[in-house]
């Protein structure tokens, strides 16, 4: 158990609101700090390096601003066909994307990273399987035109209106909303902290 008076920070280097409130939902209340590190300096085609390095990035960008602090970096993929999807550019585009995906399968990746006060890094990444529905046109744009999917890797939010189109998961399903809880717990005993030292 960490002391009150030398426990760090909890830092999300991020600006996703669903992260913050998965956090916030676990009874971790992070201080959120966006990296804006400009995820154009990478183009790594495997999607699970793609997030890890990303994640790891954001993270390294935040820390050193912080003296006493565990920094968390977080970034999601959707894996299609052989593609690496993140947030669509506009509504046409997710109208396109939903056409080529409805009644298939897809891979969320999520990576993760974890900077400690003295400056460890530690990055893991989590893959959750994606069923998606068959809808039709008419569904599939009237969902783009709602804007949430101009907001989601995938063109879909599990925890908003796209919960009603996808059928099942496989794996973690806190990961598909941008963060997997399991493998943060994980993360942070490595680094020799529980989970309710931030509670």
């Amino acid at each position: 158990m960490v002391s009150a008076s030398s426990r760090p920070q909890f830092v999300l280097a991020s600006a996703s609101k669903a992260r913050r409130l998965l956090l916030v939902g676990a009874g971790v209340h992070p201080f959120v700090c966006p990296s804006n590190f400009d995820e154009s300096q990478v183009n790594e085609p495997d999607p699970s390096r793609h997030v890890l390095t990303l994640a790891q990035r954001k993270a390294e960008t935040i820390a050193p601003q912080f003296t006493n602090a565990i920094v968390l970096g977080c970034d999601s993929v959707l894996a299609f066909n052989g593609q690496i999807y993140g947030k669509p550019a506009s509504p046409a585009e997710a109208i396109a994307r939903w056409q080529e995906m409805r009644g298939q399968v897809g891979e969320l990746h999520t990576g993760h990273a974890l900077v400690s006060p003295s400056g460890v890094c530690l990055t893991r990444s989590a893959v959750t399987r994606v069923y998606f529905a068959d809808l039709d046109d008419d569904t599939i744009t009237a969902y783009a035109n709602s804007g949430e999917p101009m907001a989601c890797a995938g063109a879909f939010a599990i925890d908003g209106k796209g919960g009603l189109f996808i059928e099942k998961l496989e794996g973690c399903h806190s990961n598909v909303i941008g963060l997997s809880l399991p493998l943060l717990r994980t993360m942070l005993a490595e680094l020799g902290y529980r989970v309710a030292d931030f509670w």
